[in-house]
């Protein structure tokens, strides 16, 4: 028995083998593989396979496993031949790869990928480009030193949080006495043009009169541009859209957006009364006013963290000397996206409202990818060596807290992101926000006050 053991031992080691391959630089983060598979090889690997194919194979007249090995080879060669080209390629790939430790971040571009093709009397040659894993060095985060924003809350800060619920509760009144003001909501046809011609429109558009994105573009004095307005009159903004622009028609254009509007309506805020109470699961105003300021200090506590970790992350950022792949695949742009879901579930946006507004996520992403790219390479490494993980229990425990935020089950949104990719988005930001904070408990923390605008 011993002895078949080795004999199995040695026929499995006699059937490894080393393909010659050859590494270039072709770059900041990019290699060029060059991989030559010899004939004798191509040689083995169809004759294997044609003798396994001839005991398999019925052909009608044989018994399955004796017919000629011409006429399996006749009948099957250009399939089989195909089978071992591909079978030869991802093999000698993985070595590549794998033996030359090549941390892989995209999908390699092969150079004339229809060129490559198994011949009887020559080896088969090819090549691929990669990006890969930049090599670089963290810097010294001994004395990093960190400001602590110092936040309080005043009553004017509750009193505009119970505005802010009182509309979320209030109902829409027509008006008839004045024109449009701030925080009116509006109903209107809007055509927007490039060039002077009409590109998008959409009727009956709804419109709040407050500072925010109109087609794709941020319009902060929207309050000043539509004021006084009246149903029946049409007004053009003239605004200019990013270079990144989710539309591409758009792009770096000057652009008119035509606001015909149809009707107004003001919001009136709902009385702070017993009902409104209740159905808050209040029994006085004093209880819920305590409720939003202890909200607003939980969410203040976050932002803060947020802000020293983004303190941390541009020291990292602006010490590191890292070069990037010249070009950067769709896939990492997608996984910039993914991340800016996450950081949205994190702070309390529904799902599916996320879900309805990828693209305006996408506005950016290519642009910020470099950034992105260079602090994830960076904060992984930073993970690395500061030795820390997360565990499965810590990463259901935070589904759990997202799922109850959104109202749904742990399970079913752990399938979801799954599915989608952002729950190794999710993992990833853990691993990285614990990495930071590993940093963040050694170093030098200078409280600050923040001056009224900031608050």
């Amino acid at each position: 028995m011993a002895e078949n053991q080795a004999a199995g031992v040695a026929e499995q080691q006699e059937e490894e083998f080393t393909y010659p391959i050859r590494i270039e630089d072709a770059g900041p983060g990019t290699k060029k593989v060059s991989v030559d598979v010899p004939q004798e090889r191509i040689a083995s690997e169809l004759d294997k396979q044609f003798k396994e194919l001839r005991q398999q194979a019925a052909i009608p007249g044989f018994r399955v496993g004796h017919a000629p090995q011409k006429l399996i080879q006749k009948r099957f060669s250009a399939d089989v031949r195909e089978q071992v080209r591909r079978s030869l390629i991802s093999e000698s790939y993985q070595q590549a790869v794998e033996k030359n430790n090549l941390q892989v971040i995209g999908e390699p571009e092969f150079d004339d990928p229809d060129a490559i093709k198994l011949t009887d009397d020559a080896p088969m040659s090819y090549s691929f480009t990669v990006e890969v894993q930049p090599e670089f060095t963290l810097p010294d985060t001994s004395n990093l030193k960190v400001r602590k924003p110092k936040i309080d809350i005043r009553e004017e800060n509750v009193d505009q949080a119970m505005r802010n619920l009182r509309e979320q509760q209030g109902v829409l009144a027509p008006v008839e006495d004045r024109g449009v003001e701030e925080n009116d909501y509006l109903t209107a046809d809007v055509h927007v043009k490039v060039d002077g011609n009409v590109v998008a429109h959409q009727h009956d558009s709804q419109l709040v009169v407050r500072p925010g994105r109109l087609v794709g573009v941020q319009v902060d004095d929207l309050v000043d541009q539509l004021k006084g307005m009246k149903p029946g009159e049409t007004r053009t903004l003239k605004v200019h859209a990013p270079d990144n622009h989710p539309t591409e028609a758009f792009r770096d254009k000057d652009i008119e957006i035509e606001i015909a509007l149809k009707d107004f309506k003001k919001m009136e805020l709902a009385e702070v009364d017993q009902t409104f109470l209740e159905d808050l699961g209040f029994e006085n105003e004093a209880d819920l006013r305590q409720a939003l300021r202890e909200q607003m200090e939980e969410k203040i506590n976050s932002d803060i963290q947020a802000s020293m970790r983004d303190q941390v992350a541009k020291y990292l950022l602006d010490n590191t000397q890292i070069d990037l792949p010249a070009k950067l695949s769709d896939k990492q742009t997608d996984r910039i996206i993914s991340r800016r879901a996450v950081d949205l579930m994190m702070r309390g946006m529904p799902r599916d409202q996320i879900q309805a507004n990828l693209e305006t996520l996408r506005t950016g992403a290519a642009e910020e990818a470099a950034r992105e790219m260079r602090l994830f390479f960076i904060l992984q490494k930073l993970a690395q060596q500061e030795n820390v993980d997360v565990d499965e229990a810590e990463l259901n425990g935070r589904i759990a807290h997202l799922a109850a935020q959104g109202g749904q089950r742990p399970e079913k949104l752990k399938q979801e992101m799954s599915k989608d990719g952002s729950l190794l988005s999710l993992f990833i930001q853990m691993r990285e926000h614990r990495a930071i904070d590993q940093v963040l408990s050694r170093a030098q923390v200078e409280e600050v006050n923040v001056d009224e605008e900031n608050k």
